[in-house]
């Protein structure tokens, strides 16, 4: 049997918005049901934009064909239903050259984490993740399912300037730079692919519910 939805906190942003929240563990049952509720919304009247983020999705609506509590009935309603089987997303191989001008934190999480260079490398590789949202810059997927090994907290002072395809470690997730752009993640290498190209159709490479592999490049 499955297990019941979890509590939804909604709350309003002003008078054409609403941010439903999960007060639980980042977890993949919960990220699939934030997406499940943004689909069961998608197609309501009024509803304009829906903005799915770490558990939690933000909607905005036109206050001239629909209100805030209408929104809120549907999003609950829709939320206590069970959670259905979810499509399985692309498998997208992400090569990585680790370490080095590449990867100039390395070095860095090896230590914290206990580890050599290349252990780090290797649990990084080993893992299939999943794409919960998009955020922070156009492309720039949050991931789910690093190995709690890795956990290794932002750099004290963040960079000015990382390099776009800097793949990085920032506490218990791991994801990739697509523009350059300030930023304190832990460094440890970089991709060559383009996470964002505004004249590809979609821009972004990754989406929600994507599935993602690190795949080291021979040094």
């Amino acid at each position: 049997m499955a297990p019941p939805a979890p509590d939804l906190l909604i709350r309003p942003l002003g008078e054409a918005g609403l941010c439903c929240t999960v007060n639980a563990p980042v977890a993949l049952d919960h990220q699939q049901r934030i997406w499940q509720l943004g689909a069961g919304l998608a197609d309501t009247e009024g509803v304009l934009g829906l903005i799915p983020g770490m558990n939690n999705l933000t909607l905005t609506f036109d206050p001239l064909h629909t209100d805030g509590q209408f929104l809120e009935q549907a999003a609950r309603a829709l939320w206590a239903r069970p959670l259905r089987r979810q499509r399985v997303g692309r498998l997208v191989e992400i090569p990585v050259a680790y370490g080095g001008e590449d990867g100039p934190d390395l070095a860095d999480v090896a230590a914290h984490c206990g580890l050599s260079p290349a252990e780090v490398v290797r649990r990084h590789g080993e893992v299939e993740y999943v794409v919960y949202f998009i955020g922070f810059q156009p492309g720039f997927a949050y991931l789910g399912g690093l190995d709690a090994s890795l956990h290794t907290p932002r750099r004290a002072e963040p960079r000015v300037a990382v390099p776009a395809g800097s793949v990085g470690i920032g506490g218990a997730q791991t994801g990739i730079y697509p523009l350059v752009t300030p930023g304190g993640w832990q460094l440890i290498g970089r991709t060559p692919l383009a996470l964002f190209d505004p004249t590809a159709e979609p821009p972004t490479l990754l989406a929600p519910g994507d599935r993602v592999r690190f795949v080291a490049e021979p040094s």
